[in-house]
């Protein structure tokens, strides 16, 4: 009676972390500290309430399937001031969709993109290892097979597609990148973006870009798709962007993002969700609107991190060799065994991290890569808690598995 793709979905990471602490009882006397989720802990900007609070009526009125107007042209409005893109290249009408977070944008964009059969074989989608779940599990349910590609420190944690088999490529539906990259934080530089274009359009592949972490930098904005295509004159293409307030505004719960790229695809998707997606809430898109073109709010978080960024180059750096990426707010951490930090860590300090070889895939060598899983010497750690609360518990990491 069910779907037999929902067969190949593995367990989601936090499941896994949940059986491996299974029995283990973090020690008495002070409280447990979650840095194994990353979900910012410094509360939602105020005009949420005030906006959702004068506009409590709209929740009696069905939402529109793409954003309101006036939601669009903000969220297009942001990404040209911040990508720098001339007057035009995103169209609000044509270019851009309001999405309930990045999740369902992806998850909605993997579905739209992958044909039944590609170069006369199933399709594959191309992602980094470790990745973002929905990536594979976007990809089974579209039909496809998931390539991990590897993101190892040799590679600058960024998966080299251009290496990839060109018959894999030729089977590709899409391939995905994301920068600054989740879990390790490093930013794709744009010549290899630029390069990645060509590749994908080469074989009438679809390149999307999860960009949620864009505006968690440490020194220099990181460069977008969007801002690459624009600066190189080639155009949109088969690219496909996907953005949210989720990091960018501490507002997980909102549920806002969106999907902008080739007005094609686009449209595409706009026929696909509307029978199948869920939608922000009419007053909901006019707080995401507000969100959008603040910049105060994003300014203040920045700065909040940076600390937390700054505490772990300090208090990592001397133990682990960890030095601070270019964005982000994980430390991905070399430990050994991410699995017997995490048990340790959660038996001995009471923190509770995510193992990283729950977040990747062991390699398949058929399609050129190692066996190896390329996150099972790290743990993740999230630094979204406030700036003392992060340094206490880094101090506790060290201590514990230092010792």
């Amino acid at each position: 009676m069910l779907n037999p793709r929902l067969a190949s979905l593995t367990d989601y990471p936090f499941r896994r972390l949940d059986a491996l602490l299974s029995g283990l009882t973090p020690p008495a006397g002070r409280p447990p500290l979650m840095m194994s989720l990353g979900e910012p802990q410094a509360g939602a900007p105020d005009l949420i309430n005030r906006i959702v609070a004068a506009d409590h009526d709209g929740f009696g009125r069905y939402p529109a399937v793409a954003g309101t107007v006036a939601l669009r042209r903000s969220m297009a409005g942001w990404a040209s001031r911040r990508f720098g893109l001339p007057d035009g290249f995103l169209d609000p009408e044509t270019g851009i969709l309001a999405a309930a977070g990045t999740r369902e944008a992806l998850f909605a964009a993997i579905q739209a993109v992958t044909p039944e059969r590609k170069d006369g074989a199933r399709p594959v989608v191309l992602m980094p290892n470790p990745f973002y779940q929905v990536y594979a599990g976007g990809a089974v349910m579209a039909g496809a097979e998931p390539v991990f590609v590897p993101a190892t420190a040799q590679d600058g944690f960024q998966p080299d597609l251009a290496a990839v088999d060109a018959g894999l490529w030729r089977r590709a539906s899409a391939a995905i990148i994301c920068s600054p990259a989740n879990p390790q934080g490093t930013v794709m530089p744009e010549d290899r973006m630029a390069a990645l274009i060509d590749l994908a359009r080469a074989h009438d592949a679809v390149l999307i870009a999860d960009e949620c972490y864009s505006e968690i930098w440490t020194d220099t904005p990181p460069v977008g798709l969007l801002e690459v295509a624009a600066r190189r004159g080639l155009g949109l293409d088969n690219l496909l962007v996907v953005n949210s307030l989720s990091k960018r505004s501490g507002a997980p719960g909102l549920r806002a993002g969106f999907i902008a790229g080739d007005p094609r695809l686009i449209a595409g998707l706009l026929r696909m969700r509307t029978y199948s997606t869920g939608f922000l809430a009419p007053p909901l898109m006019i707080a995401a609107t507000a969100l959008w073109d603040d910049e105060d709010h994003v300014a203040a978080g920045r700065a909040r991190y940076r600390q937390c960024m700054a505490a772990a180059g300090r208090i990592l750096g001397p133990a682990f060799g960890w030095r601070v990426p270019a964005g982000g707010f994980f430390a991905w951490t070399d430990v050994g065994d991410g699995e017997a930090a995490a048990r340790r860590l959660w038996a001995e300090a009471g923190i509770k991290v995510l193992p990283g070889g729950y977040i990747a895939r062991d390699g398949n060598p058929a399609h050129g890569f190692s066996a190896d899983n390329p996150g099972a010497r790290y743990i993740r750690i999230a630094l979204v808690h406030t700036p003392d609360v992060v340094e206490d518990g880094l101090a506790r990491i060290a201590r514990t598995l230092a010792g």
